[in-house]
């Protein structure tokens, strides 16, 4: 049965029980550009007792190296590019080392700069993305754009992920590379999030732009790369021998239940659900035992405030 955390003694059993704390990053530690309370003092005390902080995100449009600068901006010192594990990251990750891409190929990209950088990084142009030609006035309508109208032969697959630059030809040139040569290209999602949460509203997610690209192809992704798939635990564990070994030395802590925990219990390890993102106490009081969190609190900050911190 879920335990709400409510008392020192659990926060102290807690801190006993494991070694590696996974973060989400939206909902847990903050809400927008708004760091929620307590959460600096509590990623500290973890660190000074010795465990190992892992920050994971769904959101694709930024890079590792733009979390770091979001981490120092919110006042939360000393996080290392080793510690963040983004979707773009996870996806570039994929093509490189799962689908062995050669990096003389190219990269559509239905997305933002964080899923270019990522694959810049690795070594592989992209098209699309920020390109700005994209989003010009009246680009929207265009359908003799020179990127829809002459699709590029050397594009070795689709990546598809969050933008709030979305518009009608962005979506229609995606549409032609999943369509192209008998839809051999693969097609890659960063994440299936339907909504995020931001500043107390829910916002449409990489989830919801993916779909309407495969509805229209009638393609399914042939890969996922964000939570709850476990490309993204594997490349943790991976990095983190010990918790390989044992996950059961690992808190998973999240704000949805269908990617944050599912995320966790399908690595192996026990969860914490918060209430500062997605959920209710009443979805995690309702919600089906196997899908259900070890233990949830109001906030990730309750982790030090219990222990007469306040």
């Amino acid at each position: 049965m879920t335990q709400k955390i409510i008392d020192k003694q659990q926060v102290s059993n807690i801190l006993d029980q494991y070694d590696y704390f996974i973060f989400d990053c939206d909902g847990v530690i903050w809400l927008g550009d708004h760091i929620l309370p307590s959460v600096v003092e509590t990623i500290d005390l973890l660190k000074k007792r010795g465990k190992k902080v892992i920050f994971v995100t769904n959101n694709s449009s930024k890079s590792r190296n733009d979390y770091l600068q979001k981490f120092n901006k919110i006042g939360i010192q000393g996080i290392t590019k080793d510690e963040v594990f983004g979707s773009s990251y996870a996806s570039a990750v994929y093509i490189n080392k799962i689908m062995k891409l050669p990096t003389d190929k190219k990269v559509w990209v239905l997305g933002e700069s964080g899923i270019e950088q990522e694959l810049h990084d690795l070594g592989y142009e992209t098209l699309g993305g920020t390109d700005p030609s994209l989003s010009a006035e009246g680009a929207g309508a265009s359908d003799d754009h020179p990127l829809l109208k002459n699709l590029d032969d050397s594009v070795g697959a689709v990546v598809t992920g969050l933008t709030s630059k979305l518009n009608y030809l962005k979506l229609c040139i995606t549409l032609q590379y999943l369509l192209k040569d008998n839809k051999s290209v693969p097609f890659i999602a960063t994440n299936i999030d339907s909504t995020f949460p931001s500043h107390g509203k829910l916002l449409i997610g990489a989830g919801s732009i993916i779909q309407a690209v495969s509805y229209a192809s009638g393609r399914t992704p042939d890969a996922i790369c964000g939570k709850p798939n476990q490309s993204m635990m594997n490349t943790i564990k991976a990095e983190n021998p010990d918790l390989q070994k044992t996950p059961s030395r690992g808190l998973m802590v999240g704000d949805r239940l269908n990617t944050d925990i599912q995320f966790g219990l399908q690595g192996g390890l026990d969860t914490l659900l918060v209430l500062t993102g997605i959920e209710t106490e009443n979805s995690v009081q309702s919600v089906d035992m196997t899908a259900a969190p070890t233990y949830y609190a109001d906030k990730l900050g309750d982790l030090y405030e219990l222990l007469d911190h306040n």
